[in-house]
């Protein structure tokens, strides 16, 4: 089983890098997987990725050396359990409004003593049956990383509870759902935003909890990291690819 690039930062007391993985072809995360992210987050609760094709992507990721990061939807337990064999690390929980629902996370991500993950053995995570049971889970226990997501005012409200819960690694906030749900949708940098990013980050890192986020650009990178983020997702592939080849034809534009 391969061993969390994450938490070995984690440990370390550095912040680890990512980016969300849109595309659905496997040659995108190969090339990824090699450019010295730390993570790759792949994200089924929205639009078109199902286990089959997040499958795919998680092999591909093994052409480098990256945690991959999975997100199911809310509520969705036994889900988690089939992501983490196809070759997910961290479980990425959205909209976790309580300490019930993040223990309910933690029950079906990690093995026994610490959850009642169900268990399999033969899938990619262990290598196709390579280590035997009691090592694998308890490999697995050790690599696996839960992190519970921050979306909304309710969640705000309980975040230190929610930080508290044995077995959460990481406590996330979503500045996109939960700037549309104080009624400013997109208003990521907002004031109001920032200043829930500031309380999530504070409670957080008082719960002994690892805190992350997402970041749109370098200036708010750094404020996050300022705030004490030890995860950051920057952007997504397809900002990027997209981002890029509009300043090369700009670039050439610029000779006419």
């Amino acid at each position: 089983m391969k061993q969390s690039r994450v938490k070995e930062i984690w440990k370390k007391g550095g912040v680890a890098i990512g980016t969300l993985v849109k595309s659905t072809d496997p040659v995108h995360t190969e090339v990824l997987s090699q450019s010295g992210l730390d993570f790759l987050w792949y994200d089924l609760e929205h639009a078109d990725k199902s286990v089959e094709t997040f499958a795919s992507l998680a092999r591909a990721s093994r052409v480098g050396d990256v945690d991959v990061l999975a997100r199911p939807g809310r509520w969705e337990y036994m889900r988690m359990g089939r992501l983490l064999e196809a070759g997910a690390l961290g479980i990425m929980y959205p909209r976790c409004e309580s300490a019930d629902e993040a223990r309910e996370v933690v029950r079906w991500s990690k093995f026994y003593p610490v959850g009642e993950r169900g268990f399999d053995g033969g899938s990619p995570d262990n290598n196709y049956g390579q280590y035997q049971a009691e090592d694998y889970t308890n490999r697995a226990n050790e690599d696996t990383w839960v992190t519970t997501q921050i979306e909304s005012p309710k969640a705000l409200a309980n975040v230190s509870e929610i930080a508290s819960v044995a077995g959460v690694d990481c406590v996330f906030f979503g500045p996109g759902d939960y700037s549309a749900l104080i009624g400013r949708p997109g208003d990521v940098k907002g004031d109001e935003t920032l200043e829930a990013a500031r309380i999530i980050a504070e409670k957080t890192i008082a719960e002994g909890k690892v805190f992350g986020t997402l970041a749109f650009d370098m200036d708010h990178a750094k404020h996050m990291k300022d705030l004490g983020a030890q995860l950051i997702v920057h952007s997504a592939d397809i900002v990027f690819y997209k981002k890029a080849y509009e300043e090369l034809v700009e670039a050439y534009r610029d000779w006419a």
